[in-house]
């Protein structure tokens, strides 16, 4: 007799509801990157907020961390050991070294290169700066000082100031920089410039030159001495100037007894003579008249 097999049941090949669902979001790019990258985070900042949570921990870390930088920070080749100022005279070096704000050796990491060049360029002297840490452990200032010109005059006493009129620094006596001419009155240091080339314009009255005085902030008197003024206009004060010294040199003008000659109206120069001069003057007229 023959025996008949019995069919078992085929397996369903559709996935279950929870599966099918899973392979769904699985094809969502969010899903997805929030699996690889968000998950993995947030354990990792779960164990991390764990294990900083003991305070011993975070004292331990901070501490190792801290002693790591300062092994870096003072190895020998991070070391600066000298200060080299370059450029500068001795009165600008040692008041370069007075102001440096650090104890030699320091590291290179605790030494601020930007702040050391704008302390140095703040000194009236200096008129630029520059700052580098070079190979030895030198720290080297490179200096540009500023070139005095002229010596200032003023109530406080006297200053010597550069061609931009920054008062570099004071003396006690005028002797002390004999070298240099003397501007005086107020204002005198924002015209220096203007200054400088009527001196220059002035050479060949140098050997009776005793400065320039500014009036009024707004012109200057060429002061000589025997207590002569030359009073020059507000306009072109070289050219007038120029004017004055060639009556000097064909009519020795100056050499006559006069108290200044007033430059002031172009088209019109005029002369003051001195008290003396005037009497003298006037004794001669009548004396002339007398005689007729």
């Amino acid at each position: 007799m023959q025996q008949v097999k019995r069919l078992e049941p085929r397996a369903d090949p559709a996935p279950s509801r929870w599966s099918y669902r899973y392979q769904r979001l699985m094809l969502t790019p969010l899903f997805r990157k929030l699996l690889r990258v968000g998950v993995p985070l947030c354990l990792t900042v779960g164990l991390a907020t764990a294990y900083f949570s003991n305070p011993e921990r975070r004292e331990a870390i901070v501490l190792a961390v801290a002693d790591l930088r300062e092994q870096v920070e003072t190895r020998p080749e991070f070391m600066v050991n000298l200060l080299a100022v370059e450029g500068a005279s001795a009165t600008v070096e040692e008041d370069i070294r007075e102001i440096f704000p650090h104890d030699l050796p320091a590291s290179s990491f605790d030494i601020d290169l930007d702040a050391v060049r704008l302390s140095i360029a703040g000194l009236p002297a200096v008129a630029s700066a520059s700052v580098r840490v070079r190979q030895g452990g030198v720290l080297v200032a490179q200096v540009e000082e500023r070139q005095p010109v002229a010596v200032w005059r003023s109530r406080d006493g006297l200053g010597v100031v550069d061609i931009e009129g920054v008062v570099i620094g004071d003396i006690a006596h005028r002797a002390d920089r004999a070298d240099l001419p003397v501007i005086a009155g107020k204002g005198a240091t924002r015209a220096v410039p203007e200054a400088m080339a009527i001196l220059q314009a002035a050479a060949p009255l140098s050997s009776r030159l005793r400065g320039l005085v500014r009036m009024g902030e707004r012109r200057w008197d060429v002061v000589l001495d025997r207590g002569q003024r030359i009073l020059l206009p507000e306009t072109d004060p070289v050219r007038a100037l120029e004017r004055v010294i060639v009556l000097a040199e064909v009519q020795d003008m100056l050499e006559r007894d006069l108290a200044a000659v007033d430059m002031r109206l172009a088209s019109r120069p005029t002369i003051r003579m001195n008290e003396n001069a005037v009497s003298e003057w006037w004794r001669v007229t009548n004396m002339t008249v007398g005689a007729e």
